[in-house]
Parts: C-alpha cells; structure tokens; sequence
C-alpha cells in the first residue's frame, strides 16, 4: 500500500484547482487508484480530466439493473471516445434475488430503511469490492449539490471505506463551471441532463425537478433532503 499523506497534506490540497489534485493524486497512486462514475455531468467532467491526464486511467461504474437506457448510452460515448478502462460493477444476484422476494421489487417506496438497503445491496457492496483494491478514489461530488455535501473536503481519508484517501477535485465548482468546461471541450453528457434531470441515479428513483428546485429534489423525491444518500459517501450521510 501506498504511504497514506500526512492531514496536514490533505489540508493544503484544499487550495488546489481540480486539476493539480487530481493531477497529485494519479501520480502518488499510480496503479492504485480509480475513478467513480454514475455518468453524470460532474462524473463525464473529470473522465476527461483524467483522460488527459492519465490515458488508461481507471474507471469504475455500479450498474445497479436499474439505470435509465440514456445512462447506458452515454457510457459507450465515453468508453468509446477516450478507450476507457470502464469497470462495470454489478450486485450479486443472490442478494438481489433475496432482497426482492422479501421485500418485492420496489421495495425502496415503501420506506427509507427499504430503500438504503436497497441501495446497500445494490451499490454500497459493489463499491466495497472494487474500493477493497485500491488506495485512493475520485468522486464528481460538490459542495452545493446538497445539504447534505456542504462540507464535503477536497481530499480526506475515507474511514468508512478502509482508510484509503478520496478526492473531490471538483469539490467547490458551482453547476456553471461544471457546464462550461464540459461544453467547451464537447464531452458527450447524459441526455436525460436537458430534460430536466440535474441530478441522475437508477429510473425508478430519479425524476426531472421543477425551476428553482434542489439539484436533487428529483433523487428519492418522498424522502426528507437530509436523508437523501444511499451509502456510498458515508461520512456525508
């Protein structure tokens, strides 16, 4: 394993633009880290940062079974436009078997504690079996997606996931500046993002969102905005 970067490290890269984090990041881990994607805006931003910075970086995404066919679209896209090394999680079927012939097929309305165990069977363990390999990760989170990222660092060690180190290069970007950079470098993004979908998780979770509204008001729309995560940024919850 790679020697783990003192705090005082993390808290100085909190002054680094995107690029310089991610840029440190790739070099102090090479071979040992990987980038989430769920493919959306933010995600498709920083698979072209880390493109260029990295050919051959590696991409991870969790197919839950559950994605909109747009997602699926604009994956390809992308695997196809930067040769991707795209590593497709799925969850083991037994758990999804199990899980369903409890608590039925859409069992995620019926609850919050049915749907974060959806969401645990469905992500948060498929996560943990790549995240169990590496010793550094990226996310696509910013600060003002949600109450609930308000105070999400640049670059933290990530206790819930082994005390390996996860980066958030785009931690302070607003929504504007991620649009910018993917509109002038002509990424391809997910096209359910001009039909009012700001924020994009599995179909029958996600729904377009009205002007004015929360990022994510459309994620999990019956539940209160606090409790609006389904397990992969813990530390968040």
């Amino acid at each position: 394993m790679t020697t783990r970067p003192s705090h005082d490290e993390l808290n100085r890269l909190e002054t680094a633009s995107a690029e310089d984090l991610l840029r440190w990041g790739l070099d102090r881990f090479a071979g040992r880290i990987a980038v989430a994607s769920s493919f959306g805006v933010e995600d498709v931003a920083l698979i072209d940062m880390a493109a260029r910075l990295s050919p051959g970086v590696r991409v991870f995404t969790l197919d839950t079974g559950r994605l909109h066919q747009a997602t699926y679209d604009v994956m390809d896209r992308l695997r196809n436009r930067y040769e991707l090394r795209l590593e497709v999680l799925f969850p083991d079927s037994a758990d999804v078997e199990s899980m369903v012939s409890e608590h039925g097929v859409n069992l995620f309305y019926d609850s919050t504690e049915h749907r974060k165990h959806c969401c645990h069977v469905r992500k948060v363990k498929p996560l943990g079996r790549v995240l169990a390999a590496v010793d550094a990760w990226v996310t696509g989170l910013r600060r003002e997606q949600s109450v609930t990222r308000t105070h999400v660092a640049k670059a933290s060690v990530d206790d819930a996931n082994g005390g390996i180190i996860k980066l958030c290069p785009l931690a302070d970007w607003s929504e504007a500046q991620v649009w910018e950079y993917v509109r002038d470098r002509k990424i391809p993004y997910n096209a359910l993002h001009d039909q009012g979908y700001p924020s994009i998780g599995c179909e029958p979770c996600t729904r377009p969102i009205k002007p004015g509204d929360d990022p994510r008001a459309g994620r999990w729309w019956w539940e209160n905005p606090e409790t609006k995560e389904c397990g992969l940024h813990l530390s968040h919850d």
